[in-house]
């Protein structure tokens, strides 16, 4: 009867908020169309895709996976998911009586006014008492007749399931953080060796004008402009190797421990990223799947079950102790018959005057409630744009990565022909310093490009909720 009575709760019924969002992400209207989705229907969806089929590249599997293993972020995340475990078991066992078993002996002696009223004839004293004590009892039990614990209990497990929640999305920047990092730090590698082999075609240029002005065959000014393209090829080199070194320090960070030069990129790989083609109407719901909205949601459920125990106060709180065991003033006798005690207090306590701290704590939590489903809906609003974004960039970057192409062989061309014009007197130093300009900044503008392309397939990734897992689930059941 009293697991009948205490299973009711004064929780208000949860209704989930519906999306602040349209039901599709604005796709591009113009330029080339996003790719259609998979023929097979047996492939997971983009955003159930494990990072080890997402990142083609075995070494920043490898790195991810170190991530994973020591990075501190990560490892404080999982602590905190212990640590929520063990509250909601906390507050989980108010559910139950506390049963405890406990033994006592007794020494004492009295004076006799204390126990008759009055001395002995002879007075004296009493003798000792002894007094040997065992049992078994329930310390003030809340009989949870109005669901105050229960509601307290299930705000303690969607705390946790918050947390757990917060685990994978921490889990899921890191990927997302390791892999911009060994991109970023690919492009500046590349950048370093383009700079490096620049600064080296540019001294030998250089050394063959000087060779030509001491004999007289070009200008003072040709020599300077020789001059300004080797500094400044030798400026781009010192800036992009400190850049390289801040990235390697980034990505150690992130990755935990020290890192073997063999796992670090060589250069701008365009097989870096394995993406499975992306459905060409993707409805706003898989949102839902991300684990920061996934977290924002069991913190408004939790802000729910907060109402049920705010409630549950205003009701009467009837608690039980109990005891039973044995007492005696021998300890041989401790156990024999007619040594039984027993102690039955149920107690019950009504609110009358508080102070309105009753109410407060009530209008608290439903407060607290509006707040959580604001930043439920505001999660929802942040992952929707992020979506869009990567999406909006997604056609933008390929038809600005296959001009960008085109921009390098077109100046390559010019550059080529300019030298031999310059060569033959056709034109002047002037013009092929501007042509070797150009064809130097359309390299660093095609590897900008493609950093900026595979690092928005990545923020796609993160941003439908995907990598968090390993491995997909077709893989996954599969090994």
């Amino acid at each position: 009867m009293l697991g009948l009575l205490s299973s009711c709760t004064l929780e208000p019924r949860y209704h989930e908020p519906p999306l602040p969002v349209p039901n599709q992400w604005p796709l591009p209207e113009n330029g080339a169309p996003l790719p259609a989705a998979d023929a097979n229907p047996a492939d997971p969806p983009v955003w159930e895709i494990g990072w080890r089929e997402f990142f083609a590249d075995p070494e920043l599997q490898q790195l991810i996976a170190q991530a994973l293993a020591n990075n501190r972020d990560l490892r404080v995340s999982m602590l905190n998911i212990e640590l929520a475990r063990a509250q909601y078991h906390v507050q989980r066992a108010d559910l139950f009586p506390k049963v405890d078993a406990n033994g006592s002996y007794t020494r004492e002696k009295l004076p006799p006014a204390l126990v008759f009223g009055g001395a002995l004839p002879n007075g004296t004293f009493l003798p000792l008492e002894k007094i040997y004590q065992v049992g078994v009892g329930v310390t003030s039990w809340e009989i949870d007749l109005f669901g105050k614990v229960q509601s307290q209990t299930h705000a303690a497990f969607q705390q946790y399931l918050a947390q757990e929640q917060a685990r994978r999305s921490a889990q899921l920047s890191l990927i997302a953080q390791v892999a911009a990092a060994y991109l970023t730090l690919a492009a500046d590698r590349e950048l370093d060796r383009l700079a490096l082999e620049t600064l080296k075609s540019q001294e030998a240029s250089y050394e063959l004008t000087r060779k030509r002005h001491d004999s007289g065959a070009v200008s003072g000014l040709d020599l300077a402009q020789a001059q300004t393209t080797v500094e400044s090829a030798r400026a781009d080199a010192a800036r992009f190797e400190g850049n390289v070194a801040q990235d390697l320090d980034l990505l150690t960070l992130l990755v935990g421990t020290s890192i073997d030069t063999a796992q670090l990129p060589k250069g701008m790989d365009a097989n870096v990223i394995g993406l499975a083609p992306l459905p060409a109407s993707l409805p706003s719901t898989v949102l839902l799947r991300r684990p920061d909205i996934l977290q924002a949601e069991h913190v408004l459920r939790a802000a729910n079950a907060d109402i049920g125990a705010a409630r549950a106060a205003f009701f009467p709180t009837i608690s039980l102790t109990g005891d039973i065991g044995s007492a005696s003033t021998s300890l041989s006798g401790l156990f024999k018959s007619g040594s039984m005690t027993w102690l039955v207090e149920p107690q019950a306590t009504l609110p009358i005057f508080h102070g309105g701290a009753l109410v407060g704590n009530l209008s608290a939590a439903r407060t607290q409630r509006e707040i959580a489903v604001a930043q439920y809906e505001k999660s929802i609003q942040s992952g929707f744009r992020d979506v869009a974004d990567a999406l909006a960039l997604t056609a933008t970057l390929d038809r600005q990565r296959r001009a960008q192409q085109a921009l390098v062989d077109a100046t390559s061309q010019a550059y080529e022909l300019s030298q031999q014009r310059y060569k033959t007197g056709a034109d002047s130093y002037l013009t092929l310093l501007d042509a070797q300009r150009s064809f130097y900044a359309a390299q660093q503008g095609l590897i900008s490009t493609r950093l900026a392309e595979q690092s928005n397939r990545v923020t796609l990734y993160k941003a439908l909720g995907g990598g968090w897992q390993e491995h997909s689930g077709k893989t996954a059941s599969n090994q």
